[in-house]
């Protein structure tokens, strides 16, 4: 579980095109006040490490940032935050530093590869573009590099601009960056994905390139392609969320913390403007439909990856409609392809092939008509490998 304390809510100094948060800030859904106290209170009771999040974190008052980051370090040795790093000044560098803070970066790429990210003029985008570069390497060079999120879309991965982006990946890769979050486009407007979403075909390229330059790379991994082949080897502990099971309104994988210490869920799900809060228990319905509705009709019926993807993030749902499979459908399915006959060429096999994959996912069925979500390693236990 990520337990993301969110004092401003979605609240941000930019305006990306394609933010998942935009229909909470046009509905108007932001709160004007927080209060401190009552977060630290829901921090006690759920005594988990947390990420200070938002919208943008770094626009909270500094003394109470302070009075989070301080009782982060207390309670857990280090607070996470995650940051576009447009607002950052040497004094905040210097704070996460006393505070063992594990900062990451959301930033698509250098100079107009980041456009997209907007800060309300082409100048103005691109002083915040240059200044979050700035941060990273100055974090690099301090010995805590940061971890960092891209965005895939045209701006940053369509055409020529695919290589200026491995270019930056291999400059980050010498900076000594080791973890790079590869995001497919979420986005709830026709209008921008008519503008910024890669087809399907071209995004699973996209992937696949960047697959590719991992192996020339010696710090940066991407981690999404060990966690699809651990799902592929049976082995979920440690993969992210978008791999295991999702219930949009009780959100195992996110916890969030509320200006008033409400609970949240994660904010992809947030489709119709409202930051719904969390129900008490998880349910199941969105993967059982699944397995049981045909592809045609936007199900997974059928496939020999499901056990490994479920339907993937229900944030990227088609039409928006958690209860259909991702509309990126098409790009795991390639990539778990790919994977798949990678770990038959070195002579193991995977789960999508194995002779047992039908009884697990039976007993995977099973658990989710209980309401009961059992880690996939458990029902495998040692059926899956050489």
């Amino acid at each position: 579980m990520t337990v993301e304390v969110r004092p401003l809510g979605d609240k941000c100094n930019i305006k990306c095109r394609y933010c998942y948060q935009d229909p909470v800030r046009a509905a108007g859904n932001l709160p004007s006040r927080y209060d401190v106290g009552a977060i630290l209170t829901r921090l006690e009771q759920i005594d988990e490490p947390f990420t200070l999040f938002g919208g943008e974190i770094m626009m909270t008052p500094r003394a109470d940032l302070e009075t989070l980051l301080a009782f982060g370090r207390d309670r857990h040795g280090g607070a996470g935050l995650q940051t576009n790093g447009t607002l950052i000044e040497e004094e905040d560098l210097a704070r996460f530093a006393s505070h063992a803070v594990r900062v990451g970066i959301s930033i698509d790429g250098p100079g107009p590869l980041n456009d997209a990210r907007w800060a309300g003029s082409l100048a103005a985008t691109r002083r915040a573009t240059a200044r979050t570069e700035a941060v990273i390497e100055t974090l690099c060079r301090e010995g805590r590099p940061p971890s960092v999120i891209v965005t895939l879309h045209r701006l940053n991965a369509g055409g020529a601009n695919l290589e200026v982006l491995s270019g930056w990946l291999r400059f980050l890769d010498r900076l000594g960056v080791r973890r790079v979050r590869l995001h497919t486009l979420e986005s709830d407007s026709e209008a921008v994905s008519a503008d910024l979403a890669l087809a399907h075909d071209a995004s699973l390229v996209v992937m696949r390139r960047l697959a590719a330059l991992e192996a020339e790379l010696t710090s940066v991994r991407f981690d999404v392609f060990a966690e699809m082949e651990a799902m592929l080897c049976g082995q979920d502990r440690d993969v992210s969320c978008e791999f295991h099971a999702c219930d949009s309104y009780a959100t195992r994988a996110v916890t969030g913390v509320e200006g008033d210490g409400s609970l949240s869920n994660c904010g992809r799900t947030n489709k119709d403007g409202v930051v719904y809060q969390k129900t008490p228990r998880e349910a199941y319905e969105r993967q059982l439909g699944l397995y049981r509705t045909s592809q045609d009709h936007g199900g997974c019926a059928g496939c020999r990856f499901f056990l490994m993807c479920k339907g993937n993030c229900p944030g990227t749902a088609i039409g928006g409609d958690w209860r259909l499979r991702s509309v990126d459908c098409a790009v795991w399915f390639g990539l778990f392809e790919d994977l798949e006959g990678r770990l038959l060429a070195g002579g193991r096999t995977p789960l999508s092939l194995s002779p047992r994959r039908g009884e697990i996912e039976q007993s995977m069925v099973a658990a989710w008509e209980q309401g009961d979500n059992p880690l996939l390693a458990e029902l495998c236990a040692d059926s899956v490998g050489p």
